[in-house]
């Protein structure tokens, strides 16, 4: 496939897999060359990159997928003490979300307005 194919169906901007190409996010075993020395894609790539933006959406960096990927491979126990480390940084930052969201009440059940100046009653 050629770049623009792989763009269309993984709905990626080309600049992005290029930069995945780059940091080694997309590995030499998903980027051939034809014979008129064009770049082409395996048909792998595709699920490739659907894995790589799942683990984007749910709080992996681009620095944690390129540890993975320089890994080559997770024992189905590295694989879940991955997940369950991800899994309780999810659930750290919900408790700080929901502390957060308690103040705000707070602020609106004190009565506090800026009509005479900031946080005066």
């Amino acid at each position: 496939m050629k770049i623009s194919e792989v763009a269309k169906i993984a709905e990626l901007p080309i600049s992005t897999i290029r930069y995945y190409e780059s940091i080694g996010i997309i590995t030499d075993e998903y980027v051939l060359r034809d014979q008129n020395n064009y770049w082409k894609y395996a048909p792998g790539i595709i699920q490739h990159l659907e894995v790589v933006k799942q683990c984007l959406a749910v709080g992996f960096t681009i620095q944690d997928l390129q540890s993975m990927i320089s890994k080559n491979g997770f024992s189905k126990m590295e694989q879940t003490s991955i997940i369950q480390e991800k899994i309780s940084e999810i659930e750290e930052a919900q408790k700080k979300l929901e502390k957060s969201k308690q103040n705000l009440y707070n602020i609106l059940e004190s009565d506090i307005t800026c009509e005479d100046g900031f946080g005066k009653y």
